[in-house]
């Protein structure tokens, strides 16, 4: 038998997870296994995924940034 345990929720929370539900008689066990599944990544990353991401904070670190309407223009959006 699963282990059982009690959580306290806000009313927002339990309504945020009562709008989650699949169907109504969804149980908040299986809407909660469901969320967390998902947010789980379980693909690893790679290498290159890795560096272009230390790669990225440098540069943000650095301040080398361009503001999202400059590119728009630039690309003539």
């Amino acid at each position: 038998m699963p282990a059982c345990g009690t959580v306290k929720l806000t009313e927002t929370t339990k309504a945020r997870l009562r709008s989650l539900k699949i169907h109504p008689r969804e149980t908040y066990e299986d809407v909660v296994a469901r969320l967390t599944e998902m947010a789980i990544d379980r693909e690893p990353v790679d290498e290159d995924l890795a560096e272009q991401l230390r790669q990225s904070d440098a540069d943000v670190a650095a301040g080398r940034l361009v503001d999202f309407d400059d590119v728009c223009t630039e690309l003539g959006l």
